[in-house]
């Protein structure tokens, strides 16, 4: 978001552990309780016919993908799987950040 006046961009952080206001509150249970169908979607413009739809954060298709074993010290898997879900996206990610900096320079 671009604030108008200075050009700059304009960033807001949410902090969970800020308790809810008693109209928020009232506000978030008026929205759980809505049905999807109450839900107004008029100001949304339609779909392109070409548009393609994926899911994001994928950066390759699922068809470049090897299923492969490979054998990963404990420690190792132990800190990727820490880290959440997708851990071996991660994992590929990191090969491939070593993969770019060791190939040969053209």
């Amino acid at each position: 978001m671009s604030n108008p006046t200075t050009g700059k961009t304009v960033r807001f952080t949410l902090n969970p552990n800020t308790p809810l206001t008693a109209d928020e509150k009232a506000q978030l249970a008026y929205l759980a309780a809505m049905p999807d169908s109450e839900i107004d979607v008029s100001d949304i413009p339609p779909s392109p016919p070409d548009a393609v739809w994926t899911r994001p954060g994928i950066p390759f298709s699922a068809e470049n993908k090897r299923q492969i074993s490979l054998r990963i010290d404990a420690d190792v898997l132990a800190f990727f799987r820490a880290s959440g879900k997708r851990y071996q996206t991660r994992i590929n990610n990191v090969l491939r950040e070593y993969m770019r900096a060791h190939a040969p320079k053209t």
